[in-house]
């Protein structure tokens, strides 16, 4: 017997859904954890609390963003949407000197900021800073509080 093969949602015709209905992709992120480097060689990262206290200060490689790194050192950074920019509860504060070295964000991940608990002119969503060597020494402090609009902004329904 063959193996059954994943369909995507994307082969499913849109009138299946009917009118009221439309589908919403984002872009296909890899799960699992994150490969540590070995100690001494990779680049580094500090995650702080909302009073500058540290929390871990950890080794990670080129192309893991906060968000992965946080959940894979057990840093308590949130990610309610996985890295798909639909929420803001991965939001950090960067230093100025590291919000400076990072490209713009996104129009996407600015709505989303919009959003954010604790806004400041140097927040970026978690999921969306990658590392880069030369963003070594980058220290992430995780606000007070978030907002998970699915959670915080769902109501109630009958039982």
């Amino acid at each position: 017997m063959a193996p059954r093969r994943h369909t995507s949602l994307r082969t499913v015709p849109a009138y299946a859904f009917g009118p009221s209905r439309s589908l919403h992709t984002s872009s296909v992120r890899l799960h699992g954890p994150i490969e540590r480097p070995p100690p001494g060689t990779g680049i580094k990262v500090t995650f702080q609390d909302s009073k500058g206290n540290l929390i871990k200060t950890v080794e990670v490689n080129e192309g893991d963003n906060l968000l992965d790194i946080a959940h894979e050192y057990d840093v308590d950074l949130e990610g309610a949407c996985e890295g798909s920019v639909a929420c803001s509860t991965c939001h950090v504060i960067l230093r100025p000197e590291d919000f400076d070295r990072l490209e713009e964000p996104s129009d996407d991940e600015n709505d989303m900021l919009d959003m954010a608990f604790g806004l400041t002119d140097t927040s970026r969503l978690g999921c969306q800073v990658k590392m880069r060597r030369d963003l070594d020494g980058l220290v992430a402090t995780l606000p007070s509080a978030t907002r998970n609009m699915f959670v915080d902004g769902k109501k109630a329904g009958k039982h």
